[in-house]
Order: C-alpha cells, then structure tokens, then sequence
C-alpha cells in the first residue's frame, strides 16, 4: 500500500462514502478505489480489507444480494457497502 491508500486513508474514504450515501444506500468498493486512483484495480483487496474492519468496529454493514454478511467469515464475490444505523438513529 503506498502513502496515499494507507489503511488511514481507505478508511476515510469509505466512511466519507457511506456518509454521504447516509444509512439507507449501498455502495461497492470499487468506487471507493476508482475515487483514489485511475489504476483501482489492485487497491480493492486493500478496500475490502478495510471495510472489514471498519465492519468489525461497527461502523459499515457489508452485504451481498441484500442480506448482511459477517465481517468475521470470508467474502467472496461482489459485496456491497452501507453505514449502519446506529441505535439512536445517528
């Protein structure tokens, strides 16, 4: 990973993705890659393995024909990506 898809730097990017897609839309990963570079391709490994974490923190739901994956399971596939609504509705 260089200096500008830093684990830091994907995960601002996803979660500004989510944020502004808000709780109630999805997004793939590969628009997060395509945002940080013309050559996305080879980034989407390090996206989706960040997005598993902010997963495991919590903060995306991942799913896959609509139905929630685990962040602790492997993926396979196309996934989609979603900020989870928080309990309080923030």
């Amino acid at each position: 990973m260089t200096s500008a898809t830093d684990s830091a730097a994907l995960s601002r990017a996803i979660l500004s993705m989510a944020a502004s897609r808000g709780s109630d839309k999805t997004f793939c990963p590969s628009e997060v890659a395509r945002q940080l570079s013309d050559d996305w391709r080879p980034l989407m490994v390090d996206v989706r393995d960040c997005a598993r974490e902010l997963a495991q923190a919590g903060y995306l739901r991942v799913t896959q024909k609509g139905r929630t994956l685990s962040p602790d399971l492997p993926w396979q596939g196309p996934i989609r990506l979603q900020l989870k609504a928080r309990p309080n509705g923030r």
